[in-house]
């Protein structure tokens, strides 16, 4: 019973916080330019592994150019609209989700009606492509804390530590 309490107590010593972090507080964020349709909430950007948390958001009938995911596996929850890959039979709606394998290539479409909001959990790079297949943009977590900073700074928005 005493190696379980001593447990407990090295691993409240020694364990990160929990954390609860209100998504309200974190603006959406353009994912490539000012203009875009689509945008992201970070909500965890993990320095040790380099795997990434966001929500995504897509505005209905658009959606982003053919890309390969690089190093790790893609999940995500759907929690608004509806949005297929190019390449597949799947339709994912609310309440869908979807796995990913490493080095999955696919072009995501959000159907016409409602914009899209999916909550992704994301590892390594996305490699965009361009209509003759050469990268046009590598896209990670560094990437997206950047834009992330840089949004905030330039709209004087506090920026939230989502390093945990």
């Amino acid at each position: 019973m005493s190696t379980t309490l001593d447990l407990n107590a090295f691993t409240e010593k020694y364990n990160l916080p929990d954390q609860a972090i209100d998504v309200n507080e974190i603006p959406w964020v353009p994912t490539f330019t000012e203009a875009d349709s689509v945008w992201f909430k970070p909500v965890r950007f993990d320095l040790t592994t380099g795997n990434w948390i966001h929500i995504s958001k897509f505005k209905a009938g658009k959606g982003n150019a053919r890309h390969r995911h690089t190093g790790g596996t893609v999940l995500a929850y759907t929690l608004q609209g509806t949005w297929r890959y190019l390449e597949r039979d799947w339709v994912a709606k609310p309440g869908t989700f979807v796995y990913e394998p490493p080095g999955d290539i696919h072009t995501l479409v959000v159907d016409e009606g409602e914009d899209m909001i999916t909550l992704f959990n994301l590892g390594g790079v996305i490699e965009y492509f361009d209509k003759d297949g050469n990268v046009i943009l590598q896209d990670d977590i560094f990437y997206r804390m950047k834009k992330y900073f840089d949004y905030c700074e330039e709209h004087n928005i506090p920026v939230k530590d989502l390093t945990f």
